[in-house]
């Protein structure tokens, strides 16, 4: 079946099929295929989920079924389904930030869904989320963690490293990433660091500018994952509903 635009095509669809859940009891739902579609759809053109074409069927009945894969982690089980073998000899850290819209105002106050637990700071660009990652040697993304624009990258580090296996591995990363806790840590693990120090650092270390190259593929990725304009811009008020969006995108990149 020719893919449409803005659809996985069949090659795409083999690898993840089987991937999501399978319907328990009742009437039979609609089809994965028709509703990741639909999904990809509102995350590719950016639009709200009333202008979804009819040919996807409800609006409606494609937001409830995101908001089930959204919440049941399935979308998050897919992505790593597709990182079972990662490049890790060199492993490239960045973030890049994302203009909050107006719509992405407004979340409701409480415990879990107050707005300061949105991910959406105040910095010079304004209202911003930052998206932060490590990508592969091959320039495959391996995590995801968000986190307010105002928030540097430095602050969280540490938190999205641990989540990726950095034995034996090279960390590469701007000049951002330099701190002495940063590269504690990196040696804690047995790995080592490319990252080049500042102009007014004291004591400078090394820098393998040739390996330090690599690191254009962390900007690559962004490039590609930019090329979502519900990513490009953030429209969502939950940092839940934005995250999944990235796993979307991120799915339809590494199936390709």
């Amino acid at each position: 079946m020719a893919a449409k635009r803005y659809e996985i095509d069949d090659h795409q669809w083999e690898q993840i099929k089987e991937l999501f859940p399978r319907a328990k009891t009742g009437r039979p739902g609609k089809d994965n295929r028709d509703m990741f579609n639909a999904i990809l759809w509102i995350a590719r053109s950016g639009a709200a989920w009333r202008d979804l074409p009819e040919r996807y069927g409800p609006w409606k009945t494609v937001y409830s079924r995101f908001c089930k894969w959204r919440d049941d982690g399935s979308l998050e089980t897919i992505f790593y389904a597709l990182n079972v073998e990662i490049d890790d000899e060199n492993l490239m850290i960045d973030s890049t930030s994302v203009k909050a819209h107006q719509h992405s105002a407004g979340a409701k106050k409480g415990a879990v869904n107050a707005e300061s637990n949105q991910h959406i700071g105040v910095s010079r660009g304004g209202h911003t989320t930052k998206i932060h990652t490590v990508v592969d040697g091959l320039g495959n993304p391996i995590y995801f963690q968000l986190s307010a624009g105002s928030v540097h990258d430095s602050k969280v580090a540490t938190e999205v490293l641990s989540h990726v296996p950095l034995e034996q591995g090279c960390v590469v990363g701007d000049k951002a990433y330099g701190t002495k806790e940063i590269r504690d840590f990196i040696t804690s693990h047995q790995a080592t660091y490319i990252i080049p120090p500042k102009s007014n650092t004291v004591h400078p270390w090394a820098c393998d500018w040739w390996v330090y190259k690599e690191r254009h593929l962390v900007e690559c990725f962004f490039n590609k994952l930019k090329h979502f304009r519900r990513i490009a811009t953030r429209y969502d008020k939950l940092a839940s509903s934005f995250l999944a969006f990235v796993y979307v995108a991120s799915i339809f990149v590494l199936s390709k």
